[in-house]
């Protein structure tokens, strides 16, 4: 039988709509740190960004014959971020310029602009991080994630041993989750940190 990982949007909302906890699991991992990003782009303030999330993926569980299976879900979860963005901001009539701009900007998005919407940006925010890290930590990294090589076979390639192979990438891994952690507020680690350990 196939992982969730590997199931289509469409069969998820398929299987969500039959109550399966396992594929709202997946939708929520696949999609939660994304859309945390987004809604915490336009407010800039982690802990309603959090709330408003927590309270799509609520309204997702309890209502999903709202969705339809050959929506793009991506799409449907950007929406309903987006107005709750907008009513948070009607009902604490937040008069921050920049806010209200992001709002506006947001409200004039349609949803064939943002049928690509995937973790791209979460990904290139990763590589920023990574390519932050010290030089010998960086190439070690990458070594293990990018070139998927073992500890031992990176040891043997640079002629270090295994053990400083080892902490370098726990070193790398802990910096990392560190700095991305506003973008992981449920306790997702990301993906790029977890290819291989």
């Amino acid at each position: 039988m196939k992982m969730y990982s590997e199931f289509t949007d469409s069969e998820l909302v398929r299987l969500l709509k039959d109550r399966n906890h396992e594929a709202f699991a997946e939708i929520y991992n696949r999609y939660a740190v994304l859309m945390f990003y987004k809604v915490n782009q336009m407010l800039r303030d982690e802990e309603p960004s959090k709330d408003l999330v927590q309270d799509l993926f609520v309204a997702l569980w309890d209502k999903p014959e709202l969705i339809q299976e050959n929506n793009n879900l991506s799409g449907y979860l950007y929406i309903g971020a987006r107005n709750r963005v907008l009513k948070f901001i009607q009902r604490n009539k937040l008069k921050n310029d920049h806010i209200a701009s992001l709002a506006q900007y947001a409200s004039e998005i349609s949803l064939e602009t943002i049928q690509d919407i995937d973790e791209r940006e979460l990904k290139i925010i990763v590589q920023r991080e990574i390519d932050n890290l010290p030089a010998k930590m960086k190439v070690i990294f990458e070594m293990s994630r990018k070139d998927n090589l073992s500890h031992a076979e990176i040891a043997e390639k640079l002629g270090l041993s295994d053990q400083t192979v080892k902490k370098q990438v726990n070193n790398a891994l802990k910096i990392l989750r560190s700095k991305l952690a506003v973008y992981a507020p449920f306790g997702l680690i990301i993906i790029e940190l977890s290819k291989r350990n």
